[in-house]
């Protein structure tokens, strides 16, 4: 792609204020925003109230070719950098994902592509779906940008955010083009869909979960509509949509669908679905159900319990099929199907207490684990352990504790991503949504807080749930992102220090 090409799509789109006269043929590999990730050949874009001048000067001498900017930095940096080629834009989220998709030769027409989004079950969702595609294909040979990891072919590892800004997601595309990989699954969070960094991103599959309260404050939506919205844009690049008929304003979602070149349906007991799911049957181990899909049935056992867990597995089967995969391989994926930090099971040698891990982060997530547990695990002595994030998302310290008040019998809270704030004003604000005289205690330290747990969980029949972290290795603090052990790293603890206090 050359300088001109990238210019002359900006102005297709309304865009362009200015490039640079002289450029025409300079050529263009990639693109970047952060100065440290520049390789030869890129456009760097000038972005984020972070940015600052020098950025710009480490990025020309990591190899960039050109810059993108805004008007408000023009005059600024073209001093800075007279002899740099400049694209000047009105609009530099839009201009960023619209250079960066060109810059990198539009991979996303190179692969199966297949976006998920939904209040809860996206990460759950995108593993099941890979897992099916490895059966089919070959581990490995399915791509992965989302909550926990990101794995395109060349790079591999944890991720930042859901679905990342779009110079690193169209280097990601372009890499699992590169490497050959069979397909790519993402998650597409309702940030990237508002502010525009999977524009132009073309879907072969775009799956809708469920839709609920969350993310609703001054630094993400503003309110319900303005979250709603956002997710609905996913079938604007969808070619075929694939909707969960269980979801709450399912008629608003399925219209929202026609964007999409068609649509196809799943539910759990739902018959008219084009995939469903019926004789559901729960055990302590997971849950187990019949699949119908394309005039064909098969018994799945999925690793992990809850109607939700049908659900999101129909989801992936449905999108697995529309990709060729048949029975066989999408039956022996989902009950393969192992997701870091996501309904991950720690038992007691004497199979007293049973620990989960899952990362379920809000009122919708909240609700469908805990009245699962409830169910599965009847009898049993439940005990949670989460907390809240600072600085967004503010419903969550009324709609988790008020959840898990109606399921768990003992609450702990702790902390979770507290950023600026101070945890113990989160935790107090936590207790304030609770019944009067519910058992509870606040326990900061997210360390000391399961070892309570799993100390109050002894020596009767229990289950500890280890909420909302996963496999986060850091806490987000005032100073930064701090290490810290993962919940799964803690449930593990805590099994062998129990096991060794409780050895026959």
């Amino acid at each position: 792609m050359t300088f001109t090409g990238l210019a002359r799509a900006l102005d297709t789109a309304g865009i362009l204020r200015a490039a640079t006269a002289g450029a025409d043929d300079v050529r263009v590999h990639g693109a970047a925003c952060d100065s440290r990730a520049v390789a030869p050949g890129d456009v760097f874009v000038c972005k984020g109230a972070a940015f600052r001048p020098a950025f710009l000067t480490s990025a020309l001498a990591a190899g960039a070719v050109a810059y993108l900017c805004d008007e408000s930095r023009a005059d600024e940096l073209a001093a800075l950098a007279p002899d740099a080629p400049a694209l000047v834009t009105s609009d530099l989220r839009r201009a960023m994902a619209i250079v960066s998709a060109e810059a990198f030769g539009r991979p996303d027409r190179a692969l199966p592509l297949v976006g998920i989004t939904g209040t809860k079950g996206k990460t759950t969702t995108a593993y099941l779906l890979r897992s099916i595609l490895d059966a089919w294909h070959g581990f490995g040979s399915c791509g992965m940008i989302g909550t926990v990891e990101t794995y395109d072919g060349v790079e591999d590892g944890p991720s930042r955010n859901t679905t990342p800004e779009a110079p690193d997601l169209w280097r990601h595309l372009a890499h699992a083009r590169t490497s050959g990989l069979d397909a790519l699954v993402m998650e597409v969070s309702s940030q990237a869909l508002k502010y525009d960094r999977t524009l132009g991103v073309e879907l072969d599959v775009a799956c809708f979960l469920n839709i609920g309260l969350d993310h609703i404050s001054a630094v993400e939506h503003a309110d319900f509509e303005d979250y709603f919205t956002s997710k609905l844009k996913i079938f604007s690049q969808g070619r075929t949509a694939v909707v969960n008929l269980d979801t709450d304003h399912a008629d608003r979602v399925l219209a929202a669908a026609r964007a999409s070149g068609r649509t196809l349906t799943f539910g759990v007991g739902r018959p008219e679905a084009d995939a469903w799911a019926d004789d559901l049957a729960a055990t302590e181990e997971g849950i187990s159900f019949t699949l119908h899909l394309d005039g064909w049935e098969r018994r799945v056992s999925l690793p992990f319990p809850g109607e939700f867990s049908v659900s999101n597995a129909l989801c992936a089967a449905l999108a697995a099929h529309l990709l060729g995969a048949g029975a066989d391989d999408i039956v022996r994926g989902l009950e393969r199907t192992r997701v870091p930090g996501r309904m991950e099971f720690y038992r007691t040698a004497d199979r007293q207490v049973t620990a989960i891990v899952d990362y379920a982060h809000n009122r919708l997530a909240f609700d469908s684990l805990l009245s699962a547990v409830a169910g599965t695990f009847a009898g049993a002595r439940v005990i949670a352990v989460f907390g809240a994030v600072g600085g967004k998302a503010e419903e969550r310290r009324r709609d988790l504790p008020e959840v898990a008040a109606r399921y768990a019998d003992y609450l702990i809270f702790t902390t979770d991503d507290p950023w600026t704030e101070d945890p113990l004003d989160i935790c107090h604000e936590m207790e304030r949504a609770i019944p009067e005289g519910f058992p509870h205690e606040i326990v900061l330290d997210r360390e000391e807080a399961v070892a309570r747990a799993f100390e109050l969980a002894a020596p009767q029949r229990s289950v500890v749930l280890l909420l909302a972290k996963g496999s986060d290795a850091t806490q987000h603090m005032a100073t930064g992102f701090v290490p810290c052990a993962t919940d799964s790293e803690l449930a593990a603890a805590g099994v062998a220090a129990y096991d060794r206090a409780h050895a026959v």
